[in-house]
């Protein structure tokens, strides 16, 4: 392990072992401290989240921007302030925490036995609305997680997500498509954080007006298994309650090939993501590259 991962994973650590034992008032302050500082430095993450801002927003101001960009690394740090403090939680505290819309979709799904993908954004906490889905509906799911670097660091998230009564499997290696399908034939849920591509393969979507790649894997699952596809948003708001909402079913189409049912399927996803990023802008945690022009452009300044 490098320097550089050692010192990563072990400030990840001390995360975890130090702002758990917090009072919740010393962690909310802190959180928004290390949010503020982050932003004040102007960093590529803030850069980039106000580059990806400014489609979401395109008429805002450069001052309208920056408002968003700070309230975006302030949500940014409740999410990971939250998720280091998750584990402490009781039930009812984890029951109390997501206030979802419309979750009739899922618990009206999961009851026909057909299996059901709910597929996300990076949003709000999406570990907070699966600790609620656990707990408060006491329903098990199935789940695919980026490997990190360095492995270790990756370890420690694995570890704190099955804590938390999720099944997580690795993105990489080619089995998780398998054994997703293997639990959604047997009527079981399945979550996704599907609003970027990991894997170079994905498919094209309109998104904000411009061409971006989303992850196939929920439609080709919703296809290939029958379950019900669910996308799902969620934002804060002045509350230390989380908000969401349970969308309407993407359907399979009834005709095309399957390549067609896919790309429909997900540009489909991407419209609710986007309305859902539209109204809550600030609790979309997008501080990677998206857009294909900006993965281009990286490309380009790579070559010279």
């Amino acid at each position: 392990m490098s320097v550089r991962d050692s010192v990563t994973d072990g400030l990840y650590g001390l995360g975890w072992a130090t702002v758990k034992k917090l009072p919740e008032p010393v962690a909310k302050g802190l959180g928004r401290r290390i949010a503020d500082t982050a932003w004040k430095r102007r960093g590529k993450s803030v850069l980039r989240l106000e580059s990806n801002l400014a489609r979401v927003v395109p008429d805002a101001t450069p001052e309208r921007l920056a408002e968003l960009s700070r309230a975006g690394m302030r949500s940014y740090m409740r999410y990971w302030m939250e998720s280091f403090r998750l584990p402490t939680w009781s039930r009812e505290r984890a029951a109390g925490s997501f206030d979802p819309k419309d979750v009739h979709h899922l618990t009206d799904g999961l009851a026909s036995g057909r299996g059901v993908i709910l597929a996300l954004p990076h949003m709000g906490n999406w570990d907070l609305a699966g600790v609620w889905v656990t707990r408060a509906l006491g329903v098990p799911f199935t789940t695919v997680a980026e490997r990190l670097k360095p492995e270790s660091l990756y370890d420690r998230f694995v570890a704190y997500r099955e804590s938390l009564g999720m099944e997580v499997l690795p993105h990489t290696g080619g089995a998780a498509f398998g054994t997703l399908a293997r639990r959604l034939r047997a009527g079981g849920l399945v979550c996704l954080v599907a609003d970027r591509d990991l894997s170079a393969s994905g498919v094209e979507v309109s998104f904000f007006g411009e061409k971006a790649r989303m992850p196939a894997g929920p439609a080709m699952l919703a296809q290939q298994t029958g379950a019900l596809l669910l996308p799902v948003t969620l934002w804060y708001d002045d509350t230390d309650v989380m908000r969401g909402q349970v969308h309407a079913p993407v359907e399979v189409p009834e005709s095309g090939t399957r390549a067609e049912k896919t790309s429909s399927m997900t540009q489909a996803l991407a419209d609710v993501f986007a309305g859902g990023i539209a109204e809550h802008p600030e609790d979309w945690h997008m501080l990677q590259r998206l857009w294909l022009a900006d993965l281009e452009e990286r490309e380009g300044e790579r070559r010279t």
